[in-house]
């Protein structure tokens, strides 16, 4: 008999619900589980149970939050931080920038590593890369010694102009190896330039190695089988790309937006399929909305900030605000009404749910009628009505408030909308994008409730809603190519254009930009083999460019034409570029990428079956009820047209189709709606 392959499966864990996906007979199934915040391995352990029963291989494909929500509520690991003696103390000044300008009270975070566990070495290496002074091996032997007295559990090392030359970084670093704790070496996790970004980066990811070393193992050995074969894992990373356990263990800092990274990766695909390339993706959780404006292919950053801490590699250009279906109401000192950032999360919940006491959006979505109480999870979990309407009106009755329900939660709607929108104008009007000429994609469990009054209030002309929209992210981590990114800055200077040299190829010192492109190609090759990828590996050199006297730069593709690309970039993005300015070429990056064995292109993807039942409700609309019409989505015929209100149902999330729309499923099963 032959043996069965091994089932994938992707595992998006977020702070309400824990998302799994998985291909059967080349259709993809989905299940969603109630996630458990103190341990999150336990869902998962539950889900992959569930799913795959006691005896299949498992491979598991993982968007984590772990990362993050360390970061978030500071519990990483204690640890210590060696830098070049003079700047031990570079990771609390920082940039010396205020977050909140008129705030006399505002008080900075603590810095990772506190003044007893941050050590000086005396050495230097000049900005060119010559070694000024090696550290004298005596005085390593007694570094190490007083790193030990303090006893950390992990250590960052990060020492001044390393990037150039990392000589004396290999030898502080060998003798702290000998200490048998988790390190973190700046040159090797980012060999680039400004100082304190570099420290920080390194330093989280010392802080987050033991916690996610732990936590990863812990997880490969809760989704064994019976035959104590263990789930082999792999971790999706905030650029977008899957990588191995091994590697997520030693970088974790890759790892703080991984599930996020997911929804964009899946939000493009979907698009994709539907004719689409020019999205705004809107994923709207239990605890945080994400979007991301996506111009033909997602687009990565690197001056990413998590939790107030600059995280220099690469990531997917996310913005993400404080609002999701368990986001908390409340009236400020003033009497204002505010929803957010505090969530009620999974544990307790909405009032809904049957256990938590404070209201939330996702009940005053159900409090509005837009949230049928009988087909949530496709009808697998009761939402409870009666409770919160008692529950909402003693609450509000104690701040003293004498809103009516529904008044109340049309104002929490409205203000959690507010929200949401300012965050989706940061990442189009403010980079100078247009929302008219794009899609909006909703997804998440509630994304696609509030879709379209966001697409009316911007004027997006459509909103989409794929298949899967609320397990879109774990869709997105299953088809995630292999990933690795490395770079090394530079500084080479470009002189201006002239007449006897108006070709921008030129220009260019390509010969030198080719041959250190070439090497860090070489370097992905190395690692790609190591971790015994299968497939063939493409290549991306990208750069970063500048004109001198700037202190940001612009990330290209690389090609003979990247001069011009970037005057041109310049342009469009900040009004102005000066071809007579000198350019410099900062930062060079190669990205190699594998393709997943999972191609959207053969999965069979269609509505979801259940047995949820067509009906009539009435729903809360512009200051009065509407009767609207309750559709399972696996009634919808695609190409035939229908007209709001109507609320459509399905497993894993609910749409909510307001009065002047209407709406339509395509080929590819996604949901279509504009104005009627």
């Amino acid at each position: 008999m032959p043996t069965r392959p091994p089932l994938r499966i992707a595992i998006d864990s977020g702070g309400t619900f824990t998302d799994c996906i998985w291909v059967e007979d080349s259709h993809l199934r989905i299940l969603k589980v109630f996630s458990t915040p103190a341990d999150p391995a336990q869902a998962i352990a539950e889900a992959v149970r569930k799913i795959a029963g006691a005896s299949r291989e498992i491979v598991v494909l993982h968007g984590t939050t772990v990362g993050t929500n360390t970061l978030l509520q500071r519990k990483g690991a204690r640890v210590a931080f060696v830098t070049t003696q003079g700047f031990e103390d570079s990771i609390e000044i920082g940039r010396q920038q205020r977050p909140k300008l008129y705030d006399f009270f505002f008080e900075r975070e603590p810095a990772l590593a506190p003044a007893e566990l941050r050590f000086g070495v005396n050495e230097r290496t000049s900005s060119y890369g010559e070694v000024l002074r090696a550290p004298a091996t005596e005085a390593l032997a007694e570094l190490a010694k007083r790193v030990a007295t303090q006893r950390p559990q992990a250590i960052a090392l990060s020492l001044l102009f390393s990037f150039a030359n990392p000589a004396n970084e290999k030898a502080v670093a060998e003798a702290l190896a000998r200490l048998n704790l988790p390190l973190s070496v700046s040159h090797q996790i980012l060999p680039e330039f400004r100082e304190y970004e570099r420290a920080s980066t390194v330093l989280v990811n010392a802080y987050l190695q033991p916690i996610m070393q732990s936590y990863l193992k812990n997880l490969q050995e809760r989704t064994g089988n019976r035959e104590s074969k263990a789930a082999r894992i792999f971790v999706m990373q905030s650029s977008g790309g899957i990588t191995a356990l091994s590697t997520a263990a030693e970088q974790p800092v890759r790892t703080v937006l991984s599930g996020p990274a997911g929804g964009i990766v899946g939000a493009a695909a979907v698009a994709g399929r539907s004719g689409f390339d020019r999205i705004i993706t809107f994923d709207m959780g239990g605890t945080s909305t994400d979007v991301a404006l996506v111009d033909g292919h997602p687009s990565t950053t690197n001056e990413a900030d998590v939790a107030g801490l600059p995280v220099r590699v690469p990531v997917l250009d996310i913005h993400t605000v404080g609002a999701g279906g368990g986001s908390l109401a409340r009236f400020d000192a003033g009497g204002a009404l505010r929803v957010g950032p505090e969530s009620a999360g999974a544990d307790p919940g909405p009032i809904c749910y049957g256990k938590g006491e404070r209201p939330t959006v996702t009940d005053a979505n159900l409090l509005l009628g837009r949230l049928p109480a009988d087909q949530f999870l496709g009808g697998d979990f009761q939402l409870d009505l009666s409770r919160t309407q008692k529950l909402v009106a003693r609450w509000l009755k104690e701040q003293g408030s004498n809103l009516a329900l529904e008044e109340f939660a049309a104002g929490v709607v409205r203000v959690v909308n507010a929200n949401m929108e300012k965050a989706m104008r940061v990442v189009s009007i403010e980079r100078g994008y247009d929302p008219r000429q794009f899609s909006l994609v909703a997804f998440g469990g509630a994304g696609a409730m509030h879709a379209c009054e966001l697409a009316q209030a911007l004027r997006i002309p459509r909103v989409m809603v794929p298949a899967y929209p609320g397990a879109l992210s774990a869709l997105g981590i299953l088809i995630s190519d292999v990933v690795k990114d490395h770079s090394r800055t530079v500084l080479l200077r470009v002189p201006p254009s002239t007449k006897a040299a108006a070709k921008s190829e030129q220009a260019l010192p390509a010969k030198k930009l080719e041959t250190i492109f070439a090497e860090l190609q070489r370097a992905i090759s190395t690692e790609l083999k190591k971790e015994q990828w299968q497939g063939r590996a493409v290549y991306e050199p990208s750069c970063d460019l500048r004109y001198r006297g700037q202190g940001y730069e612009l990330n290209l593709p690389y090609d003979l034409d990247l001069l011009r690309r970037f005057h041109a970039e310049h342009k469009r993005r900040y009004g102005y570029s000066s071809p007579e300015r000198e350019v410099e070429i900062v930062t060079l990056r190669m990205r190699g990428r594998v393709a997943s064995p999972e191609r959207l292109s053969r999965l069979k993807i269609h509505a979801e079956e259940g047995r949820l039942q067509p009906a009539v409700a009435s729903v809360y609309f512009g200051g009065r009820r509407h009767k609207a019409r309750i559709l399972p989505r696996n009634l919808i015929r695609a190409g035939q047209s229908y007209r709001g209100p109507a609320i459509i149902t399905e497993y894993s999330a609910t749409t909510v189709v307001p009065p002047g729309f209407k709406f339509m499923a395509d080929k590819a099963d996604s949901l279509l709606v504009e104005v009627d």
